[in-house]
């Protein structure tokens, strides 16, 4: 289910597509799901539509993004070569590609 979400997210841009057209391709995507998978996604929708989505972040969580955006915005990231080496130090043991 999750990578339904996230091919979901990655192949479309909400900002340029109107709600007949986010309706038809939820409606195709949907209509092309294994039943093993439907009745998943269709658990999913009801509970977001109930205010019970398990996606729904908590105040730390969301926190925790606010605070990283900010930095972001302030110049504060790391570059993937930063990131690697500082991983490699921390878990020598482990095979990173």
């Amino acid at each position: 289910m999750s990578n339904f979400i996230v091919n979901f997210v990655k192949d479309k841009n909400f900002a340029i597509m109107n709600a007949a057209e986010i309706k038809l391709d939820l409606f195709r995507r949907i209509d092309n799901l294994k039943e093993s998978d439907l009745e998943e996604v269709y658990n999913q929708f009801v509970a977001i539509l109930n205010g019970s989505s398990p996606y729904k972040l908590s105040t730390d969580e969301q926190a925790a993004i606010n605070e990283a955006l900010e930095a972001s915005k302030q110049g504060e990231t790391y570059t993937h070569e930063q990131v690697m080496e500082e991983a490699r130090g921390k878990y020598p043991n482990l095979k990173f590609k």
